[in-house]
């Protein structure tokens, strides 16, 4: 099945790291034009680097998505350049672990700016792009803490929450423009991060062991080439009449019996 994204300029924040460099680059193998934004300019400019030395397109502008009075001109930057915007996926962000015991104002609405806030203005600012493409798609990468909870990461789930809804109310708002917008929702998956996170622990190696017993599919995470896919479907016309869905991809972590893990 050939997805149709051929020259389409996709922007992916956070592109360089995770579940976001695995968008980027499968885009740029299914022949899309994706653009990194996000803070690592070494990062960027090396994956950037890498696809054109492939004979493939993509674009990469550094900033801290967090800087919201920047944002405007970024987006500006891409369309002057790429000469349009075709697609946008939210993805930048990470669990700040700001708890409801232990947090502070300041420190949960700067966990909202890092991790919910760039995703309203970065669609904001597309927005008068994605108008003019046939077939524009928005895709909001999610964390399952929306739906499940954590523990001590209040903010994370709260911003969680809100890409969630705003997913959701976009699809109504933009039915007018034909601008589809789903998301896909991420349970475990081995990111960078992640492993940055779990070598905290006191035993990584068990505890990986007992994340991976608790997921249904297979006990193992979900990879983010996995995920990739999953965005391309929902970017892709070939998904065209798929709006206001929230996708998991996650091996059936959030809603099968937890018991089918061990069985």
């Amino acid at each position: 099945m050939q997805l149709q994204l051929t020259h389409k300029v996709i922007i992916v924040t956070g592109g360089a790291r995770g579940i976001g460099r695995a968008i980027v680059k499968l885009l740029a193998d299914e022949g899309a034009i994706p653009v990194i934004v996000g803070r690592h300019a070494d990062e960027n400019q090396a994956l950037v680097d890498e696809l054109q030395q492939a004979g493939k397109e993509a674009g990469q502008l550094t900033i801290e998505l967090a800087a919201v009075d920047q944002l405007e001109s970024v987006v500006a930057n891409i369309a002057q350049q790429f000469g349009k915007i075709d697609g946008l996926v939210n993805n930048a962000g990470y669990n700040d672990g700001v708890g409801l015991e232990n947090g502070t104002y300041a420190a949960f609405m700067e966990s909202l700016h890092n991790n919910l806030v760039h995703y309203y203005m970065m669609a904001h600012f597309c927005l008068p792009w994605l108008k003019k493409s046939t077939g524009a798609a928005i895709v909001n990468i999610v964390s399952k803490t929306a739906e499940t909870g954590q523990g001590g990461t209040s903010a994370y789930a709260a911003a969680n929450g809100g890409r969630s809804a705003l997913t959701r109310e976009w699809a109504v708002e933009l039915l007018k423009y034909g601008i589809r917008v789903n998301g896909v929702v991420v349970a475990e998956c081995f990111t960078p991060a992640y492993q940055t996170w779990i070598a905290t622990l006191p035993d990584p190696e068990n505890k990986l062991k007992e994340i991976n017993q608790r997921i249904p599919l297979a006990n193992r995470m979900t990879t983010p080439e996995e995920l990739a896919a999953a965005v391309l479907f929902l970017l892709s016309p070939v998904s065209s009449h798929t709006t206001g869905q929230l996708l998991h991809v996650d091996g059936g972590y959030v809603h099968l019996d937890r018991a089918l893990a061990n069985a």
